[in-house]
This record gives structure tokens, C-alpha cells and sequence, in this order.
């Protein structure tokens, strides 16, 4: 990855990676970054495992549609893939970041118990972001690429709020992103 995009995203977490998650107990940079070791524990992939460190970066944009009550950035998820995709990220990579939210109103309407497991936060966003789905948007949301992989990417998400737990830093995962380029990346 070239110098430029790895400083933009130093950038962007230095700006504002301090701040809270939204109703959480652990800043955005933390959160960040137990998504991206519990990829990486579970043996994922860089792609993968970027798109876990990155699944918030939406949050860390200017807002192109406003922002829900206290809790983030309306659309974060598709603001941060389509970032992300101008710098040059694998579709892969934009693709779980992208439906990650989905997967959240995916799973409330398949499974009752993972709706009484969210948190407080979870739930208020849960509001700005749709809802539940209805039964045919599950079932074009079964036929997204990378399914198994959003699904993981949302347990994660959910599982990432733990305050004070020992990570990797940034500068570690961002070195999986220069070594990733050096391998096969184009920009």
C-alpha cells in the first residue's frame, strides 16, 4: 500500500480514533482494533482482516447524510466501503464492510435471541438503520457475496467492546496492509 493511503487512515484514526463508540465502553480505535485481532485469532484472511479493522471507518468521515441522534454516521457502512474502494481495497474488503450493518438487521429478523443480546447502543442504531429485515430483503441479503463472512464480521463487531483489552496496535495492521500490497495490490 502506498504511503499516502496508509497516512490517511493514520490520519482519520489520530482525528478521531480517541473518541467514544458510541454508547460503548471502549473508543473507536479500540473497537477497531478487537475486530481486527478477533479476525485475525479466527485465522480470516488480510482482506478479511482489514475489513474488520476498517468496518467503522464510515464513522470517521465527513457525514453525507447525517448522523443518528448520538450514535454515529447515517450509512457509515456504505460511506466507508465506497472510501475505501477509491484507495484501492479489494472488493472483498468493501464488500464486508459495506454489509455489516445488513447483517445486524438480518440476524434480528432470523434470530429473537441475537435481538435480546445487542446492546443499548446496538439497538438505537438498529433504528436509524432500518430495523429488522422483512422477509424478502432476507432473502436477497442470503444471496450477497461473502455472506458467511459479513455474518462473522457482525459477531465480531458486537463482540469488540471490551474496555482495556490488551491489541495489537494500528501500526501492526497497517503493516498487513503494505505487506498486502507488496504482494499483489495495484494502485
Amino acid at each position: 500500500m502506498n504511503q499516502p493511503v496508509t497516512q490517511q487512515i493514520i490520519a482519520l484514526f489520530a482525528q478521531s480514533g480517541d473518541e467514544a463508540y458510541f454508547g460503548e465502553p471502549v473508543t473507536q480505535l479500540e473497537h477497531a482494533l478487537q475486530c481486527a485481532q478477533l479476525a485475525e485469532q479466527s485465522g480470516s484472511d488480510t482482506d478479511t482482516i482489514l475489513a474488520a479493522l476498517l468496518h467503522d471507518i464510515g464513522h470517521l468521515l465527513p457525514a453525507d447524510n447525517g448522523y443518528m441522534d448520538g450514535y454515529g454516521t447515517i450509512d457509515h457502512e456504505r460511506l466507508g466501503a465506497d472510501y475505501l474502494r477509491g484507495l484501492g481495497f479489494s472488493e472483498k474488503t468493501a464488500q464486508l464492510i459495506e454489509h455489516h450493518v445488513n447483517a445486524k438487521r438480518y440476524l434480528t429478523f432470523k434470530n429473537p435471541n441475537y435481538f435480546a443480546r445487542l446492546s443499548e447502543a446496538s439497538l438505537k442504531t438498529l433504528e436509524f438503520q432500518g430495523g429488522p429485515m422483512t422477509a424478502e430483503e432476507a432473502a436477497d441479503f442470503e444471496a450477497t457475496p461473502y455472506m458467511k463472512g459479513i455474518l462473522q464480521m457482525r459477531v465480531w463487531d458486537e463482540q469488540a467492546k471490551i474496555p482495556g483489552l490488551p491489541t495489537p496496535d494500528l501500526a501492526y495492521y497497517l503493516a498487513k496492509l503494505t505487506r498486502r500490497n507488496a504482494q499483489d495490490w495495484c494502485f
